[in-house]
């Protein structure tokens, strides 16, 4: 068989019967080095496409890859043959000796096991020296050769480790000093580098400098992450300092570090304690950076528990040999695993296997074999996902906890920021106003531990304001700490570790499900992952993020998925680095215009407690809709997103939606729209919440003006009607509503607004006939409660107080039971008038400030001048004219105030007419009297009985 040798220890290498053979192009060197980093195994074809062409694959891609591997077929030559194409991809069969990393990897494992350092030596110099220089430079640009770099750069470490401490035990300090204080520079803070250098320092006869070394490092450790090492430092130090070459080296490199306090982690650490107490296999797991490994530390280090790390290893088959470094067993012949087994037998304890999620299958058997052969064990693991065992117990780990909204002081996520803070730019303790911008930073930040020490280590270059208007860059803002685990140098880099253990299709749905402000449902995004053309089950795609700690699940009001702050962002760059940011908008503009029609049916009908609150759960995810509608021009969409919520904008305080039809209706390019009648029609019922009628009038004339005799113009003509009913033209208001009421059907609020309009103008009769044949018609629960309303106000100025009082507590239950707020709020100003005609004081005070507070939150000035109005009448029985007076005088001056039939102004009590602030603070001081005076009354006469 023809001799075949690919070198990627450097730039990579083909060689044919000894002879080196060019590779030309970056595709085909990429391919070469795909099929040798696979050892032997076969590479499926579609993985090579999508490495191949990271961007997209092009039509003719299979065909451009079959060609590039012919190409290095024939690059091969008389060894052609060893180029296999299969079924379902290629496989490069390579004999043992024509893989240089595979070389290295079996000479690092001989070394380990070679009797003495004389036998080792050889072995792990030849190991070091099949590196040429940097791995693969050329092709670092391709993501699945990046990642094989990176664990060919972590053998390389543990190649020159292995090779220094041989070296130092063999007598040969000096040859290695140098290739140690190189691997140190590299590495500043990874502890097993320091104590190599400090210990080939020692033996080279430089124990002043070896001290040093040791000095530094502690002092950058605890500068950069806040930790203290481990005891193995602190037992070179000892034996350099008494007089010896540092022999006894890292005597228990995995073992619980002490470390600086832990913060807001006291009830997790305990409940970790009583779970280990029942449970064989507790597995921590949450996202990167919430701070797992340093929760499973602070458990592992009140029972000097070993720890066994498995970041740095990256493969599973040496998983073994980390156990055994764990244990500080050196196993100098036959099977590594057995020997741990044996030494940790039937002993109680625990085992910390501590970073699992890049070798889970690994890990999982390790554990298995562990827990199997050591009956009176327990093993705490971390990982970004549970293990799969049966006998685990999955503790998620949550953020810390945040500061409430308004609040800037007392979470732990404060304490830590500001602990890690001090560390980094020691100073005077945060005055009120840096707390506050400490507690909406560590908000920002998701409570993440991680992203949180990242943040206040920032404070060495940046003012705690300059770092705050800085974290829209969070991912690579916060990075450069120069940590021992290359995860955790960039708040990018650990949201990247996570990203990369995905499948495609895994990917692909997590980077859509990011245009999605506040989670998705789980119809919504299983819907997604059939619109993206997914394989697989979506749920079991879905299952899989969570499972990576990349989706959280809540179950409070359904099954709904949500991203953490900092994955979103994360997620969102890496929907634009895909080029796919365009058509994800799209398909949440699509998911905003379907869901707002079928809230529009909801609201409308018996679903209507259904559809208002799906309404509530989606408003962020609208909000973002209609900003991507409203940037993207798409004025189909956004004019369907408005007709659609007109029940919402009609009956409901949300007045985010209400600004989104005033909105639209200033658009120019509405004018020329086949609904804009509808969406005039809506901004005008805005406007008229707003207690702007004279531009609710505008607004509706606008939208007549274009669509006079369409259905749709029922929108403008209700606006009209409430416009008139305000002013007390009642006999145009009916007209207005008979006419609405024909053109958009009897169930609405139409036959109601003119039944007010008869009542107010005297006749109750014709009042009740309509609002009966409104009553009749009425399907949602809001139109029912409409009716009851209107049952009410003609009751009550007919005299019977108690049928009223019965109405309205039945509009008020209906509207409150759907979410209709602006209903209740009518109705209850109807009730409380009652309430104050039939004596009822106390009652009736107890209920104004409520609705006077509501109404002025959201604006609307109409019905609050009749709620003052009402009050005044109150106050006046009670006494305070001069309050009644001035309230009154501010209502008759007022452009936006209801007028009332028969009243005359009425003249302030001297002085000038107070504004709506004014009358406002003067409402609320008023009620507050009347109601201490009332109560003292009360308390008086329950005395004297």
């Amino acid at each position: 068989m023809a001799g075949v040798r690919v070198e990627v220890l450097g730039p990579l290498r083909l060689l044919v019967d000894g002879a080196p053979v060019e590779v030309p192009g970056p595709k085909r060197r990429a391919a070469l080095a795909l099929l040798a980093l696979a050892e032997g195994r076969t590479v499926p074809v579609d993985r090579l496409l999508d490495t191949l062409w990271p961007a997209g694959v092009p039509d003719s891609g299979r065909q451009a890859l079959h060609t590039h591997v012919s190409r290095v077929r024939t690059l091969l030559g008389p060894a052609a043959d060893r180029l296999r194409t299969l079924q379902d991809g290629y496989r490069l069969e390579l004999a043992p000796g024509e893989l240089d990393l595979a070389q290295a990897r079996t000479l690092l494992a001989r070394g380990r096991a070679a009797a003495g350092p004389a036998a080792a030596l050889p072995l792990l110099r030849r190991a070091h020296a099949l590196w040429r220089g940097p791995a693969l430079a050329d092709l670092l640009d391709v993501p699945a050769v990046a990642v094989a770099v990176e664990e060919q750069d972590r053998l390389h470490q543990e190649v020159t480790d292995a090779l220094v401490a041989r070296a130092v035990e063999a007598g040969d300090a000096a040859e290695v000093v140098g290739l140690a204080a190189a691997a140190h520079a590299a590495e500043p803070l990874r502890e097993p580098g320091a104590v190599l250098l400090m210990r080939a320092l020692a033996a080279s006869g430089q124990p002043a400098e070896a001290l040093r070394v040791g000095r530094e490092f502690r002092r950058a450790l605890a500068d950069e992450t806040g930790l203290d090492p481990s005891p193995a430092l602190g037992e070179v130090e000892r034996a350099v300092a008494g007089g010896a070459d540092g022999a006894p080296g890292p005597a228990a490199p995995n073992r619980a570090a002490p470390v600086t306090r832990l913060i807001g982690r006291e009830q997790q650490v305990a409940g970790l304690h009583r779970l280990l107490a029942e449970e064989r296999l507790v597995t921590v797991v949450g996202p990167g950076g919430v701070g797992k490994t340093r929760v499973a530390l602070e458990v592992a280090g009140r029972g000097r528990a070993p720890v066994v790390p498995l970041a740095p290893v990256t493969d599973a088959a040496t998983l073994p040999h980390a156990l055994a470094g764990a244990l500080d067993l050196a196993v100098a012949r036959g099977d590594v695993l057995a020997a741990c087994l044996a030494l940790l037998g039937d002993r109680p304890g625990l085992l910390v296997v501590d970073n699992c999620e890049h070798l889970l299958a690994g890990a999982r058997d390790l554990v298995e074999a562990v827990l199997a052969a050591c009956p009176r064990l327990s093993v705490l693991a971390t990982s970004r996902e549970p293990l799969g065992l049966a006998a685990e117990y999955t503790y998620r780990l949550a953020p810390l906890p945040v500061p409430a909204p308004g609040e800037a002081d007392g979470s732990a996520a404060v304490a830590v920021f500001l602990e890690r803070a001090r560390r980094a730019r020691p100073g005077p303790v945060p005055d009120p106003a840096q707390l506050r911008l400490v507690a909406d930073i560590v908000r920002r930040l998701d409570g993440l531990p991680l992203a949180i020490e990242l943040a206040a280590g920032r404070l060495s270059s940046l003012s705690l304001a300059d770092l705050h208007a800085r974290l829209d860059r969070s991912l690579d803002l916060l990075g450069g700490a120069r940590t021992g685990d290359a995860r955790h140098r960039t708040l990018r880099a650990t949201l990247e570790w996570s990203y990369q253990l995905l499948t495609e299709d895994e990917r692909r749905l997590f980077r859509h499900l990011a245009v999605f402000a506040d989670g998705a449902d789980l119809d919504t995004a299983e819907q997604l992952a059939v619109d993206l053309g997914l394989g697989g089950d979506p749920g079991g795609l879905l299952a899989r993020l969570v499972d990576a700690s990349l989706l959280e699940v809540d179950f409070a009001a359904g099954t709904r998925y949500r991203m953490l702050g900092t994955l979103r962002v994360f997620a969102s760059d890496r929907l634009a680095a895909a080029g796919e940011a365009e058509a994800a908008a799209g398909l949440l503009v699509r998911w905003a215009v379907g869901l707002t029609e079928r809230i529009r049916v909801g609201l409308d009908g018996e679903g209507e407690a259904e559809a208002d609150a799906t309404l509530r759960r989606e408003i962020a995810n609208l909000r973002e809709a209609w900003r991507l509608a409203r940037r993207r021009a798409d004025l189909d969409a956004a004019t369907a997103m408005v007709a659609a919520l007109y029940e919402a904008i009609a009956y409901r305080d949300l007045v985010e939606l209400r600004g989104w039809a005033e909105e639209l209706a200033a658009d120019p390019a509405l004018a020329a729209h086949p609904r804009a009648c509808v969406v005039f029609g809506t901004a005008a019922e805005a406007a008229y919440h707003r207690g702007e009628s004279r531009e609710a009038e505008r607004l509706a004339r606008a939208g007549l003006d274009r669509d006079p005799t369409s259905a749709d113009s029922w929108y403008c003509r209700m606006v009209l009607a409430v416009v008139a009913l305000a002013r007390g033209e009642f006999a145009a208001t009916v007209e207005l509503s008979l006419v609405g009421a024909a053109l958009a059907g009897e169930h609405r609020e139409c036959l109601g607004i003119g039944a007010l309009a008869a009542a107010y103008g005297g006749d109750p009769g014709r009042a009740r006939r309509l609002n009966e044949r409104g009553r009749a018609a009425a399907v949602s629960p809001s139109m029912r409660s409409w009716a009851a309303y209107v049952d009410g106000e003609i009751e009550g100025l007919t005299g019977d107080l108690a049928a009223a009082e019965t109405h309205y507590r039945t509009s008020l239950r209906l509207a409150r039971g759907v979410g209709a707020t602006f209903l209740a709020g009518v109705a209850s100003v109807g009730l409380l008038a009652v309430l104050a005609r039939a004596g009822r004081v106390r009652d009736a005070l107890r209920g104004y400030t409520r609705v006077v507070d509501g109404f002025a939150r959201t604006g609307n000035w109409t019905h609050l001048w009749t709620t003052l109005r009402n009050l005044a009448d109150l106050l006046r029985t009670l006494g305070d004219d001069r309050t009644a007076a001035l309230i009154e005088a501010a209502a008759d001056r007022a452009p936006d105030a209801p007028a009332v039939a028969g009243a005359r102004p009425v003249p302030p009590p001297g002085g000038p007419v107070p504004d709506r602030t004014e009358v406002l603070r003067l409402a609320r001081e008023a009620v507050a009297r009347a109601d201490q005076r009332s109560a003292s009354a009360s308390a008086a006469r329950s005395a004297s009985r």
